[in-house]
């Protein structure tokens, strides 16, 4: 193994990670704006200034996240070849991570307008999405195999 490989493979695990953090985080965010009185203006824009700044540092985040993931995958040939279909499943996982990212960002604009109708029990169950996607991922590159029951 080279070393070149090795710093892109552990910058690709150090930017996932924080991607991921910032995506448990987000939704937790959430949860509490949905709790906020309505006459409570200071502490909505207090948690909205707060998401605001963290989805912008995770999407800071997922980009060199994923331009690593793509250099090992496609530079240094990670998951290719016969046999790899942990990585389709995978790939199809991080296509969901990149959808959930989105749907965040959608979420966080209908706080923004008020538009808000979903409860904070609902937040509370999305925001377990995120560390099931991250669980199947590392559970995939760990084992090389998809896990089924």
């Amino acid at each position: 193994m080279s070393n070149a490989y090795l710093w892109v493979k552990a910058l690709h695990i150090i930017f996932v990670a924080s991607w991921f953090a910032g995506l448990f985080y987000l939704p937790r965010l959430f949860v509490n704006l949905a709790m906020v009185p309505a006459n409570s203006h200071a502490e909505r824009e207090r948690l909205l200034l707060m998401a605001r700044k963290l989805y912008r540092f995770s999407t800071m985040l997922m980009l060199p996240a994923l331009l690593l993931g793509l250099t090992l995958w496609l530079y240094f040939g990670i998951g290719k070849g016969a046999g790899q279909i942990w990585m389709h499943i995978k790939l199809t996982l991080v296509l969901g991570v990149i959808g959930y990212h989105h749907v965040c960002r959608k979420l966080l604009r209908d706080f923004e307008q008020l538009r808000n109708h979903r409860s904070h029990r609902w937040f509370r169950v999305f925001n377990e999405v995120s560390v099931l996607l991250f669980a199947a991922i590392v559970c995939l590159v760990v084992l090389k195999q998809p896990v089924v029951g």
